[in-house]
């Protein structure tokens, strides 16, 4: 299937399938954000303007079509990490990103529990967004990690599923919007080293408000 995906993405559309593409894209994006990842795909279609085998044929299931409205912002995340990269704290650099990634999946009901999904199955199209976003959040561990403000024995894949466990607890809990730096304050006290947490190179490791 995403071999499948990857080589219909590859051939160029003509104008009215890119036209109905986008304005699908448009339409799914609004739908999920008021609605959830589960909005009805036929108000998608018809709010497009096509019919619903219009929109299957460009994206062959739900998991296809919610992996294209979010590519954009996982590109996003992706520039952001490497410029976190370049930050005089590794441990709050990591926090920070960490946080914008929590931030997006509570933007759309429903995708964080998409998202744990897709880390147990690489044949998801979501799978295409996950697989970046881990290396690039061990790239950013790896460096805290080195300045010795976070354990070795963390791994990103553990992270990955943690942040997307408190979208999914802040997701359940829209009244409450200081619950996700509760959680990840919680998170920090298990992912700091023994000896960290003095000031310097990679001391601070902890959610910056503001």
């Amino acid at each position: 299937m995403a071999t499948d995906m990857a080589q219909t993405s590859q051939r160029p559309m003509r104008a009215d399938a890119r036209r109905n593409y986008e304005r699908l894209l448009a339409e799914a994006r609004t739908a999920f954000t008021q609605h959830g990842t589960d909005a009805s795909l036929e108000d998608v279609a018809r709010r497009a303007g096509v019919g619903i085998g219009t929109l299957y044929r460009h994206f062959p299931n739900r998991i296809a079509l919610m992996s294209a409205v979010f590519q954009g912002e996982v590109d996003a995340l992706l520039a952001r990490s490497r410029e976190l990269l370049a930050a005089p704290e590794p441990c709050r650099a990591l926090v920070e990103w960490l946080r914008a990634i929590i931030a997006h999946s509570s933007t759309y009901r429903g995708l964080s529990r998409e998202l744990i999904a897709a880390q147990s199955d690489e044949g998801s199209a979501l799978s295409r967004c996950s697989t970046p976003m881990r290396e690039a959040g061990r790239t950013l561990l790896a460096r805290a990690q080195r300045a010795g403000s976070v354990r070795t024995d963390v791994g990103i894949a553990d992270l990955m599923q943690l942040t997307s466990a408190i979208a999914l607890a802040t997701e359940q809990s829209p009244d409450d919007p200081e619950l996700a730096d509760r959680l990840l304050m919680l998170t920090l006290t298990g992912l700091r080293a023994p000896d960290a947490g003095g000031p310097g190179e990679g001391g601070t490791c902890g959610p910056e408000r503001g």
